[in-house]
């Protein structure tokens, strides 16, 4: 188990924990995935070959008894405050890329806020930026 991540790790964590949620990450959460990976600016500098292996490491971690517990911990630690609602919001893209938003999903986001430290009235804020962005015609 790594000791310590970068930001970009971090918040591919955050990804693959809420895309797990539900025992299985979907095609349509991995493709979201890779879209966020090409066109936001905080993944800029990452290098994508090194997805399969980051997604590895978090799935490792999250095998363990207390493997959530651990990554939030990583992922907390690591994370400056501004990028945590940035993990936040990944999240919630994540877990609204399939359309369907299920209880254990969430349940996780309510975990991650927590462990995040983040404010309750930030936190709708995006979740309601998200749902008004997948809003079907």
């Amino acid at each position: 188990m790594p000791g310590t991540i970068s930001n970009q790790q971090a918040l591919i964590y955050v990804m693959v924990m809420m895309s797990a949620v539900e025992g299985r990450i979907s095609t349509d959460e991995l493709q979201e995935i890779e879209l966020l990976l090409r066109t936001l600016p905080a993944f800029k500098s990452f290098d994508r070959s090194r997805l399969v292996t980051v997604v590895q490491e978090c799935s490792d971690i999250l095998q363990n008894e207390e493997g959530m517990t651990t990554v939030l911990g990583l992922v907390n630690n690591q994370l400056p405050a501004r990028f945590k609602e940035t993990a936040y919001a990944l999240a919630v893209e994540v877990a609204a890329a399939d359309l369907v938003v299920g209880r254990e999903e969430l349940r996780f986001l309510a975990i991650l806020r927590d462990a995040l430290g983040l404010d309750k009235l930030v936190t709708a804020a995006i979740e309601r930026s998200a749902i008004a962005r997948y809003q079907a015609v």
